[in-house]
């Protein structure tokens, strides 16, 4: 018997359970709501910070939110 992260039931490349805690994966939700790249990151870390990397993920979020801010407030 291996003690492998990757023996479990998750398919960690094509559906990894942190992306689909819902009744959508969080990449279908980005693609139908056609967000840019910031955006769907920001979505990805707040998604899948709860399983996934905690206070990281959320820091990673605002990082992203604050580039989007500066962003936008450059256009306007």
């Amino acid at each position: 018997m291996s003690n492998s992260p990757f023996d479990d039931d998750e398919d960690l490349i094509n559906k990894p359970n942190h992306y689909n805690q819902g009744r959508i994966e969080v990449s279908d939700f980005i693609l139908d709501q056609k967000m840019n790249f910031l955006e769907g990151n920001i979505i990805k870390y707040i998604s899948r910070y709860k399983t996934k990397n905690g206070i990281e993920d959320l820091k990673k979020a605002r990082w992203y939110l604050n580039k989007l801010i500066t962003e936008v407030n450059e256009k306007e």
